[in-house]
């Protein structure tokens, strides 16, 4: 799995010009699935993205987690993270085939929950308008092949 992570002061997602979902302080997460792709891998990705310290402390530090700052998930599918880029049109065949990636998006959503965070999301293959600001800005890409 792959995700790339913004921690944001507010995002929101919108499809056909209504908003789906809409958080204040935490993190967006764009999130892609692979076809080798496991829920124990999304379990790991859950707690490894809701466990990082991007936030700042009282001095400063990027030391706070998304626990200790009150902060929600806005979790968005996203399968063009498995482009393949040596063309000038990416192909989408390293991407897990809808079947898997819907069960694994809603299982990191689940693992999400299970952390006790607030989650919000758009919708799985639909066409998605996302906003977001960028706090920092602080942008992570987490690959679960590294983990």
């Amino acid at each position: 799995m792959r995700a790339v992570v913004t921690r944001v002061s507010s995002a929101s997602v919108a499809i056909g010009g209504q908003v789906r979902g809409k958080i204040g302080r935490g993190f967006l997460v764009l999130l892609g699935v692979g076809p080798e792709d496991t829920e124990e891998q999304a379990r790991r990705l859950a707690d490894k993205i809701c466990g990082c310290r991007v936030f700042e402390d009282e001095n400063g530090k990027m030391n706070r987690n998304l626990a200790a700052v009150g902060g929600s998930l806005l979790v968005v599918s996203q399968f063009t993270l498995y482009a393949d880029l040596r063309s000038r049109r990416p192909g989408f065949s390293h991407a897990a085939r809808p079947e898997l990636a819907i069960l694994l998006y809603e299982a990191f959503l689940a693992d999400c929950r299970a952390l006790g965070f607030s989650v919000e999301h758009g919708e799985f293959g639909a066409d998605m308008q996302v906003a977001s600001v960028n706090d920092g800005p602080v942008t992570l890409v987490f690959d679960t092949d590294g983990m």
